[in-house]
């Protein structure tokens, strides 16, 4: 594999951006080697600035729930930018993706769109503590809600591929506001809602952890935290950036039989373009301007070709049954490689979203229950797969995801190199 425009990429990159990247998982340090620079990419594969083609397991961290230029997507793209990049102003397609949203999600009774995840989830904990009045506010240890400086706190993403606790910045006074709990431990729950209880606005955390591997819940505990919050007059988030529309058109709300009061989206309602939103019951939701006393505004939200995009993914999802697909897809891929894995990991999935956890325990649930060890034994796992034209997420804490497009005889090629890849380093 020859990466000799990509190394002179990284070389220029690297004067003129911090890391020569502009997110910092992708600069291969956690994995090794030089960042990949992609040309062009459709369905399942893309192929960098070296004519390397790879069968893609990223899929732009999610977003890409029906693969790249998805031609159903791509035209209602086209067809929105000819009528005007942004407006600044009202549009049609922003009243139909939140007809969509509120329809297919548990409880969400208003939504507002804005460009990122991180976005919407400043927007809700800004919203939660305008709405009850408190200021402190409860997160998991390991669950990432973007770069907001209260929640970056014990987060995950690239901050666990860095080893990171927090973030220089962060002033000490906002963090001392943000209570942090461990994943799975309903007594540490507790102990946090009898000593701050009456003082937090807000309880978020992943229903589905999917930023520092993939740490998936017991409903019970789920269930536990929704308890305390009702019992604490304490607004519940789901942070279901990721999770959200892809676990299936309720988020992990429906699949766990959960409502929380606020939830946050974007990646695959965004269908590839940068959207995110939030959204919840009416009476939370009313409290932001210009019906309420809590501010948010951006110049791009309800940006109309982003909204076209997600219109276009969310209703192939539906008239197509993919979900199913997915769920079908995921299910023969996990069984596939599960003999390769066989003492010397697990194949984590939920869905379409799947980790690579490479130590022979069982997988965790919690974030301080990460074994070091996996994450050197997936660097060389990384380099070997994309010598074969399979590429996964540079780090070993971040997921993968399925998409319509991963065909039964791609994954059945993608399955053949896992097993000659671990063969090879474990």
């Amino acid at each position: 594999m020859r990466l000799v425009n990509s190394e002179a990429l990284y070389r220029k990159a690297c004067e003129l951006m911090p890391g020569g990247v502009n997110s910092p998982v992708r600069a291969f340090r956690a994995v090794g080697g030089t960042p990949i620079f992609y040309r062009e990419a459709a369905g399942s594969s893309f192929t960098d600035v070296d004519g390397n083609t790879y069968l893609d397991f990223v899929m732009s961290w999610g977003p890409l729930i029906l693969g790249h230029a998805q031609a159903r997507v791509v035209a209602a793209v086209q067809e929105a930018a000819s009528r005007g990049l942004s407006y600044g102003a009202p549009c049609e397609a922003e009243v139909a993706l939140a007809e969509k949203v509120t329809r297919l999600y548990p409880g969400c009774e208003m939504v507002r769109f804005v460009s990122s995840g991180t976005e919407a989830v400043m927007a809700a904990v800004r919203l939660a503590r305008g709405f009850t009045g408190r200021e402190r506010i409860l997160k998991f240890e390991g669950c990432y809600h973007g770069h907001g400086d209260a929640l970056l706190v014990k987060a995950g993403s690239g901050l666990a591929t860095f080893g990171t606790p927090s973030s220089a910045g962060v002033p000490a006074a906002l963090a001392a506001l943000t209570v942090v709990v461990p994943l799975d431990d309903e007594q540490a729950l507790e102990r946090a809602f009898a000593s701050y209880g009456r003082e937090l606005a807000c309880a978020i955390v992943e229903p589905v952890p999917a930023n520092a591997g993939l740490l998936l819940q017991r409903r019970e505990f789920l269930a536990k935290l929704a308890t305390l919050c009702k019992e604490h007059g304490v607004l519940l988030i789901f942070d279901e950036v990721i999770s959200g529309f892809r676990v299936g058109p309720g988020g992990a709300a429906a699949l766990y039989g959960i409502t929380p009061d606020l939830a946050t989206f974007g990646k695959v309602i965004g269908g590839g373009m940068p959207v995110g939103a939030y959204g919840g019951r009416r009476e939370i939701m009313e409290q932001v301007a210009p019906l309420g006393p809590v501010y948010q505004a951006g110049t791009l939200s309800g940006n109309p070709v982003a909204m076209a995009a997600g219109l276009a993914t969310l209703e192939v999802l539906e008239e197509t049954g993919g979900w199913q697909l997915l769920e079908e897809r995921g299910a023969a891929f996990a069984e596939a490689v599960a003999p390769a894995l066989a003492g010397r990991g697990s194949l984590v999935r939920l869905g379409s979203i799947f980790w690579f956890y490479l130590d022979p325990r069982e997988p965790p649930r919690r974030y301080d229950a990460l074994a070091p060890q996996a994450a050197e034994r997936y660097r060389a796992f990384h380099r070997a797969l994309l010598e074969r034209g399979v590429y996964l997420a540079p780090s070993a804490y971040e997921v993968g995801f399925l998409s319509t497009a991963h065909s039964e005889q791609e994954l059945e090629r993608a399955a053949a190199a896992i097993a000659a890849a671990l063969e090879e380093v474990l």
